[in-house]
């Protein structure tokens, strides 16, 4: 059977061939066959027995017809004779054919039975095969549907976008496109971003699908509803989006609605929206920022837009680097509530570039820029590149796909080697690297996509010391032939019905497709090949896939490339191409019913790179631009090809330090370098990018100091008038900048009131801020308006001054003062200065008042109450932040002059990086006031003031010294009269001033230090000093904080220079500033005072030591004993000498550690001379010990440990006795005392007993019993005692006033180890309880009958010979005594007698003993309080006999009788 691919619109059904169903109904075929086969012979043979006995009964009726009467009888009688022999012969006859059809039926069973086995056989083998047919079709089925659903897959595509609307009120509008894809994407509405519902608003909004045409009905529009539409079309491998407008026009009467006009599918629907007028103006701009990948930045500008608008806004656009930037997962902008911004979630180096923001609206368009910086990340590897960046997919296709990127910047990491490509399907997290080994191009082929599926890309690259981080993902790309969507056509129907489809369904029943056409290379490089061709034409309606084949030019083979995977789409890289052989190729096309034809083939083609690395840009020119960013321009390399862009590198001039100044590759060869410190000096460098990686380093540009470029200086302003008579005296203030050079002079215009035309004042600059203009018409009304001059040229002239009349001043007050400024601004104070006025009234000027209020306040106030006379004023007490005018008003002897002109607002806060002046001394010893100013511009001056009046230049006190962005105001004969206060200003800067009040204290302090430069002394380290080595040599030394190499120095011993010698060996090491002398033998001449003098250029210093009296005898005392232990250490000898220690087991160990021993040393341990018997020590572990257990005062005495051989002997000697013996008793007190027991209760029959067990006690130790918090000593009631275990308490019989807490301590020597026990309430009572019953136990046991001594426990007796036994017995009061034999009484006769003498001395006497009386015999000894027996065994022996073998007599043991006790 033919395994044909199972069309889509049958999946879901099982449809299977002629051939398989007959198989499937073969047994109910052949088992229909059998049941017809056994009816039909059953009816035939009913059939036939019918037949047979008709015939018979029509011969039987003929017969009888023709037979007469005469011969009926013979003829019946013949006629029963045959009947019988029928009967006869039918018997016979059914009796055979019983037999046979009884075989047939047997045979017929069998061969049913046979036949039965066979089709059961063969209904098995069927159904068997049926099965692995219906498994074999379908696991195909399953494969081939897996393969076709793969194919099927694709991402959403629009064919049909939405069209613009404009519509009249009440109107309804409809939206529909067509989108394709599989699985068939899911459609959602958008209203202007917002999500539309349609159960939001029933009836408003209606929404159908059919056949991939969707629609959106707006029914009964209304203003409201003009807005912009968007579509989104989404399924599992991609996402499309259409969007348009909808605008809904207001119907007046004298219009004619009309129907929706479609506007163009490509106009963006921002363009269709109402336009008018609007005035922008930016409030606040975001300026260069600064950032590192990973972070959030918001690019913000305030705006303020007339007319406010709600429903009509202009349009704000965002660029980069003149690129619209659009929405994305990773940025996001904002417009309305008066600012535009634009926010990035996740920052990368893609986007780094010049932003600009764009208001566009009828009234034109207005705009801001600023450069967005960003930095990379640190790397995951130290030394590994920065990502990649600006990763492109092109050329797509069903699967294949060409990926670019930029390279990183390394200008502090090594080379990128190669890159790594990494592809994720869309909808999971799994990454897969496409190549193996690293490319070293920025472009690759990735192939072997799935067809419809979506993927996302990054790159990483690669150097000697890692992996870079992974650079941004790439937007989505989709595995789909664009050819296919030029293959749809549109067919239009009857009225605007239209349908789509594929051109294939034109082009006829194709089977075999066509070769290739226009096989081309797309791409060439080092490593590999991109082939490009056009599919067959007519290609057919199965799907289509390519062959690829190689040859070596002139082999004559061909080799094809893709025999393992075919190639579905137009493309294919070729890789493994050999270096240096040229190779063509071919294609060949193909599908289910076969292959092609070969295509053409190409032109012989030899895997190169195309493009090389740029050569390096030209010459580089930095120029300046403003205070922290410098203009960079540099001339294109020679060899440009492909070129990506620049990349500029900057270093601080002499450093070798480079640093990017971007981090991504800018396309024109000018860029604004940011972020650089004002007055510094940088060198600049650019590198040309292409996609083969880096060239070489430009040369490097000239050294440039960062400061503001050259301009005209801004206007002056402040033009007030002073005097004035025939002629008018104007002064004004100097312009706020100077445009970075001097300002040369001014130029000024006037004008009469009433006139327009301006006429120049002087022809020539001047110099001076103040100026009479002559030449005037008493009672006219001028106006005037200056402009300064500089290198650059001639700045904007001033504003118009206000309106002054030419006539005389004759008021007897001062005219005004003028030229306010501003110096000292801080936090809540600052200084104001001005000039004296030109018109100084009848008498001349005595004081200033200074005026000042807050900006946009009405009332001014007075600083000063009385006049000062100071043409400056400090004002404090200002508050932070707020803004100030002033003004200055002049007093004379007739009163207060006019005000000045009020001055500018000034903003009370310290300028970040505030500097203050400093005083210091130079190297010289010169006292100096220094300033130091990054602000300051080629044109900046340093203006030094003392009381705020500018220092004359040829001023003999002082010496200014001014070097780049530092200046020195130098004392030339400081002394107390130039106390005061100094200050400074930097002109062209915004207001850079400072003061220093140089009080009599600080005078002094910078004095004395300047007496110290010019007086220089050679600063020590350490003063002479002495130190003894381990041999008794002296040395003497001492350390200077810096020698130079000329320096001089001596040694004098009392008055007496010493040289270099034997004796005495001195030395310098310059380097460290130390200078010795060391003595080999100190003796007593050695007495006196030792000096060491330094001389060095100018400087000088000296030490002295004096060794003389005691001083000198503990040196000389020290260098003896030095000596002779260097002697002793020569041979073996005590490292560490006898000390001693007390272990955790409260044992007093003697230990020392010897030194420079070998096997023949002997150690010996003395006490007291006499040889300690202990074990001889291991000296190799150089540690000797003896343990003294248990100390106690027999252990006092001298104990000696002695190392003795060939080489000497040493000795070391610990006497135990006195403080030492108290020393150990302490530590062992304190070792007890930690391992103290808590105090117990013991009972005895004399009282109670508290005892404390601990590792060891002797009475030396200091302990204290404690009765209430009161001390108790050793008496008849309480007794203090105790053993080498434990320390006691007995309290003889007690009472009720023992009661209470007992304390018992122990003291080591520092601290206190006590143990407590309350004895009182019931623990009181129990105790006192046992006490008596042992007391009453012991009172029994004391008087208690007992024998005292004098039985043995054996006897052994001679028959015949007479036994007496005596003992003594004891008992208060006396005892009854008691004899037994064996157990039972004796009975007392002449053989037996007993006799007791004074109630003490008992015998028992048996006369003439015999055999019989061997036994065992007691004696019970007892009275009231009880008693006890002794049993002494009698053995008697014949004479005659030996002595029987018995132990050695023995005292008998006693046993106890209680005192009830009676009988044996």
């Amino acid at each position: 059977m033919s395994l044909v691919t199972v069309p889509f619109y049958q999946k879901r059904h099982k449809h299977f061939d002629q051939s398989y169903r007959n198989v499937q109904t073969r047994y109910l075929l052949d088992e229909y066959a059998a049941k017809k086969r056994t009816s039909s012979r059953s009816s035939s043979q009913k059939s036939l027995s019918q037949k047979s006995s008709s015939q018979r009964a029509s011969d039987r009726g003929s017969f009888a017809a023709t037979t007469c009467s005469i011969c009926a009888k013979r003829v019946s009688t013949a006629q029963e004779e045959e009947e019988e022999h029928e009967k006869k012969r039918r018997y016979q006859s059914l009796v055979a054919s019983y037999g046979e059809a009884k075989r047939e039926r047997f045979l017929r069973e069998l061969a049913e039975m046979e036949e039965n086995v066979h089709l059961a056989r063969s209904q098995a083998q069927d159904k068997l095969d049926k099965y692995a047919i219906q498994e074999m079709v379908e696991d195909k089925l399953a494969g081939d549907r897996h393969s076709y659903l793969e194919r099927m897959r694709r991402a959403p595509e629009i064919l049909v976008r939405l069209r613009s609307h404009t519509v009249w009120e009440r109107m309804s509008v409809k939206l529909c496109f067509t989108v394709q894809g599989f699985p068939t994407p899911v459609v959602q509405w958008y209203k202007d971003g917002s999500l539309i519902c349609q159960a939001g608003e029933p009836g408003k909004y209606r929404i159908e699908s059919k056949y991939g045409v969707h629609t959106l009905e707006i029914n009964r529009a209304n203003f409201d509803d003009t807005a912009t539409y968007s579509a989104v079309a989404t399924n599992g491998y991609g996402q499309v989006s259409t969007n348009a407008a909808v605008v809904v026009r207001r119907f007046h009467g004298d219009e004619e609605p009309f129907r929706s006009v479609g506007l163009p599918i490509g106009l963006p629907p921002s363009s269709v929206l109402p336009y008018m007028h609007f005035d922008v103006q930016f409030l606040e701009k975001f300026g260069v920022t600064f950032r590192r990948e990973g972070e959030t930045v918001t690019l913000k500008c305030t705006l303020l837009v007339t007319p406010e608008l709600k429903r009509v806004q202009p349009r704000a656009e965002w660029y980069r680097d003149d690129v619209l930037v659009k929405e994305s997962r990773w940025a996001k902008m904002f417009f309305g509530e008066g600012q535009a911004s634009l926010s990035f979630s996740h920052l990368n180096k893609d986007d780094e570039g010049l932003y600009t923001l764009r208001i566009v609206s009828r009234g034109g368009v207005s705009e801001h820029s600023a450069f967005l910086f960003v930095r990379d990340a640190d790397p995951l590897v130290t030394g590994a590149p920065g990502a990649p960046m600006d990763l492109q997919c092109h050329d797509a296709n069903r699967d294949y796909v060409i990926v670019t990127w930029k390279p990183p910047n390394t200008t502090t990491e090594s080379p990128v080697i190669g890159y790594f490509i990494d592809r994720c399907e869309v909808g999971t997290d799994n990454w897969v690297q496409c190549n193996d080994a690293p490319v070293k191009i920025c472009k690759y082929p990735v192939t072997g996509l799935f067809e419809g599926r979506s993927y996302v890309f990054r790159v990483r690259a690669v150097n000697s010391a890692g992996i870079s981080r992974p650079s941004r993902v790439s937007e989505a790309v989709a595995a789909l032939d664009p050819v296919d969507l030029r293959r749809l056509q549109a067919v239009h129907l009857e009225g605007d019905k239209e349908i789509v489809i594929y051109q294939d369904d034109l082009e006829g029943d194709v089977q075999v497709p066509g070769p290739p056409t226009n096989v081309h290379v797309s791409e060439i490089s080092r490593t590999y090949v991109v082939l490009s061709w056009d599919p067959p034409a007519p290609r057919g309606k199965e799907p289509l896939m390519y062959f690829i084949e190689k040859s070596v030019v002139g082999s004559g083979s061909w080799q094809r490339v893709n025999a393992q995977t075919a190639v579905r789409s137009p493309r294919y890289a070729v890789f493994d191409l050999a270096e240096g052989k040229p190779y063509v190729f071919r294609v060949l096309s193909a599908n289910k019913h076969g292959l092609s034809e070969p295509s053409e083939i190409t032109a012989p083609i030899q895997a190169q790179d195309t493009i090389a690395v740029p050569s390096a840009p030209g010459r580089v020119l930095a120029s300046r631009n403003t205070r922290t960013s410098v203009v960079v321009q540099w001339d294109r390399p020679k060899h440009e090809e492909d070129l990506l862009g620049y990349y500029v590198d900057c270093c601080v001039a002499g450093s070798n330090a480079w640093e990017p100044c971007n981090h991504k590759p800018i396309g024109y060869n000018r860029f604004v370098v940011h972020g650089l410190t004002t007055g510094e000096q940088y060198v600049f460098r650019v590198k040309a990018v292409n996609a083969m990686g880096m060239s070489e380093n430009s040369q490097e540009s000239d050294v440039i100091k960062v400061q503001a470029a050259l301009t005209v200086p801004s206007h002056p302003y402040g033009v007030t008038l002073l005097n004035c008579g025939h002629s008018m005296t104007l002064g004004w203030k100097v312009p706020r900048y100077s445009g970075g050079a001097p300002i040369l002079g001014y130029y000024l215009d006037r004008r009469e009131a009433q006139h327009r035309n301006w006429h120049e004042v002087n022809s020539s600059p001047i110099k001076e801020r103040i100026f009479t203009v002559e030449g005037l018409t008493e009672g006219s009304l001028y106006e005037f308006k200056i402009a300064a001059a500089n290198l650059a040229g001639i700045g904007q002239p001033s504003d118009p001054s206000e309106l002054f009349k030419c006539e005389a001043w004759t008021m007897p007050e001062p005219g005004p003062a003028y030229d306010l400024t501003f110096c000292e601004v801080r936090d809540s104070s600052l200084v104001v200065l001005w000039k004296a006025p030109v018109y100084s009234g009848s008498s001349p000027v005595s004081g200033y008042f200074v005026d000042y209020k807050e900006e946009d306040s009405g009332e001014w106030s007075t600083v000063n109450e009385a006049p000062t006379a100071s043409r400056y004023l400090k004002v404090c007490d200002l508050h932070q932040g707020k803004t100030y005018v002033f003004r200055v008003r002049a007093v004379n002897a007739s009163g207060v002059g006019r005000p000045s002109e009020t001055s500018e607002p000034v903003l009370v806060e310290a300028r970040p990086g505030t500097k203050e002046i400093s005083a210091g001394v130079d190297e010289e010893g010169n006292i100096y006031l220094g300033f130091d100013c990054q602000e300051m511009t080629d044109a900046s001056q340093f203006t030094w003031c003392r009381a705020y009046e500018e220092l004359a230049e040829d001023d003999h006190k002082f010496r200014v010294e001014t070097a780049g962005d530092h200046s020195k105001l130098y004392f030339k004969n400081p002394d107390k009269g130039d106390l005061g206060t100094y200050s400074v200003s930097v002109s062209d800067t915004d207001g850079v001033s400072s003061s220093f009040t140089l009080d009599e204290e600080e005078l002094e302090r910078l004095m004395a230090l300047s007496n110290e430069i010019k007086n220089p002394t050679i600063p020590l380290k350490s003063e002479l000093a002495y130190e003894i080595f381990d041999q008794g040599q002296v040395r003497f030394w001492l350390q200077a904080e810096h020698l130079s190499p000329d320096a001089s120095y001596r040694f004098i011993i009392n008055d007496r220079e010493v040289s270099d010698s034997e004796k005495h060996k001195i030395k310098c090491d310059k380097a460290t500033g130390v200078i010795e002398m060391v003595m080999d033998r100190f003796t007593i001449d050695n007495e006196g005072t030792y000096t060491v003098q330094i001389r060095d250029g100018k400087a000088k210093s000296q030490s002295s030591l004096v060794l003389i009296g005691d001083a000198f005898k503990a040196v000389l005392d020290e260098a003896e004993l030095q000596r002779r232990e260097f002697l002793r250490k020569q041979g073996p000898h005590f490292a560490e000498y006898l000390h001693w220690d007390v272990t955790d087991e409260c044992e007093v160990r003697l230990l020392c550690k010897v030194a420079n021993t070998k096997r023949e040393t002997v150690f010996k341990w003395l006490k007291d001379d006499v040889l300690y018997d202990t074990e001889a020590p291991d000296l190799e572990r150089a540690v000797c010990q003896l343990l003294i257990p248990k100390l106690s005062k027999k252990d006092l005495g001298e104990y000696k440990a002695t190392l003795k051989d060939d080489r000497g002997q040493d000795v070391s000697v610990l006497e135990i006795a006195g403080k030492v013996y108290d020393d150990m008793v302490l530590a062992m007190s304190r070792v007890c005392g930690a391992s103290a027991s808590p105090l117990k209760v013991l009972c005895t029959e004399e009282g109670i007993r508290l005892q404390c067990f601990m590792k060891y006690f002797t009475e030396e130790m200091k302990v204290n019993w404690y009765h209430k918090d009161a001390k108790i000593s050793s008496s008849d009631h309480m007794r203090i005692g105790g053993s080498e275990e434990m320390a006691w308490l007995q309290i003889c019989e007690p009472t009720e006033k023992d009661k209470g807490k007992y304390t018992f301590e122990i003291y080591d020597g520092k601290d206190n180890h006590q143990r407590s026990l309350d004895l009182s309430g019931q623990a009181f009572d129990e105790a006192f309880a046992e006490f008596q019953q042992l007391k009453a136990a012991a009172f029994a046991e004391k008087n208690r009958g007992k024998v005292i001594g004098g039985l043995p426990d054996v006897v052994t007796i001679m028959e015949g010979k007479t036994l007496n036994l005596t003992c003594t017995v004891f008992g208060n009061p006396d005892p009854e005594v008691v004899w037994f034999k064996n157990d039972k009484d004796i009975e007392l006769s002449d053989h037996f007698s007993v006799k007791v003498e004074q109630a003490k001395y008992v015998s028992m006497t048996i006369k003439g003993v015999s055999s019989e009386d061997s036994g065992k015999y007691s004696i019970h000894v007892k009275n009231k309080y009880g008693g006890e027996k002794i049993d002494v065994t009698v053995s008697v022996y014949k004479h005659g006999e030996k002595i029987p073998e018995v132990s050695p007599p023995q005292q008998a043991k006693p046993k106890l009788i209680p005192a009830s006790a009676s009988g044996p």
